[in-house]
């Protein structure tokens, strides 16, 4: 089980320097993510800093570029890496695909399937196979060579999506190299949503569903005494309550047994009380999506919660301690010792 660093949208100086900061501290791998700013170039600065760091978009935006475009950066970026980069897509949600990037969301797991199809016509293409793909929202079959990147000495970059409901999930496990698993994860969800689904999407088109790598990011509460530990708790426990406030993440309280709380989440949210969003989610709740405890015992819990899930595990809260030197060499040693003693490293 591989640990890997979350970084979130910063100008490509200063990605540059976190991509330092993570490599520095013991981290082999980094996921980027994308609201702000391209992922595709927080890569190219990340790889371009660090060229040993594992590279994994988590996720690029999909529908608003065409597969031909996703796919040439990809490509490039797999070339840079040496074969380190890893392209994750997902859909967004309505809203912004519509009302800020300016196009088409429905059907979107359909879409997204079609998509991934596309992108990977598309690698052929620029592996010198014909291109001749025909779907219903996408089709391209015009690719000269001088207008392709050309073969590189690296196998194509796999392709993982990000999937939610059992659909998504199942799709994935049809199709996806991997799952970005959504952050508001709990054990019941990641074994009897996310691992049951991707299983029968896998058995569907005969694949072994253990090549279709889970990476799963993780809220920790980490410290070696409760004012450090405290600090993180609350900050995750915000988070758990703005993903909460999703309805169609409704589902992931319900399999708990508190059903209704993405209703009163949204009741505080209406009101503009973050306090109040984030008090609805009490300590018991918490504890379902938190991995807590000192220093010295995180490497365990990890691989208690995630060693039979997880083919990665992304720290959620590595990027807001990069400002802090020893937080992050504390980071560093958990995700190296979690690599030593699951052997990936």
């Amino acid at each position: 089980m591989l640990v890997e660093a979350m970084l979130t949208p910063a100008s490509l100086d200063r990605t540059a320097e976190s991509a330092h900061v993570v490599a520095t501290s013991g981290f082999t791998g980094v996921v980027l993510t994308e609201t702000s700013r391209s992922a595709y170039m927080a890569s190219t600065a990340v790889a371009l800093a660090e060229p040993d760091l594992r590279v994994s978009t988590g996720v690029a935006v999909a529908f608003p570029r065409s597969p031909m475009v996703t796919a040439g950066a990809a490509w490039e970026l797999q070339e840079l890496t040496r074969g380190r980069f890893r392209l994750g897509l997902g859909t967004q949600v309505r809203a912004h695909v519509e009302r800020r990037y300016a196009t088409d969301f429905d059907p979107p797991g359909p879409r997204m399937a079609e998509y991934v199809e596309a992108v990977r016509a598309a690698f052929a293409g620029f592996r010198g196979e014909p291109l001749d793909f025909e779907g219903q929202w996408w089709s391209m079959d015009l690719l000269p060579p001088m207008w392709s990147p050309g073969p590189i000495d690296h196998p194509d970059p796999p392709v993982d999506i990000a999937a939610v409901n059992p659909w998504m999930l199942r799709m994935a496990g049809r199709l996806a190299d991997g799952v970005h698993v959504h952050p508001l994860n709990h054990q019941r969800y990641l074994r009897e949503t996310v691992m049951a689904q991707v299983s029968a999407g896998a058995a569907e088109t005969g694949r072994d569903p253990g090549s279709v790598e889970l990476i799963v990011p993780c809220f920790t509460a980490a410290g070696d005494d409760e004012a450090e530990r405290s600090k993180w708790r609350e900050m995750a426990r915000m988070q758990v309550a703005f993903y909460g406030s999703t309805p169609n993440y409704a589902f992931i309280f319900e399999q708990l047994g508190y059903p209704e709380t993405t209703a009163e989440i949204r009741v505080e949210q209406k009101r503009g009380d973050l306090g109040a969003m984030a008090a609805v989610v009490n300590d018991e709740i918490l504890a379902h999506f938190v991995v807590e405890g000192r220093w010295a015992d995180m490497p365990e819990a990890l691989v208690e919660r995630y060693g039979s899930v997880a083919s990665r595990v992304v720290l959620y809260f590595a990027d807001p301690a990069l400002a802090d030197a020893t937080t992050m060499a504390n980071f560093g040693r958990v995700a190296t010792t979690v690599e030593e003693v699951t052997g990936s490293r």
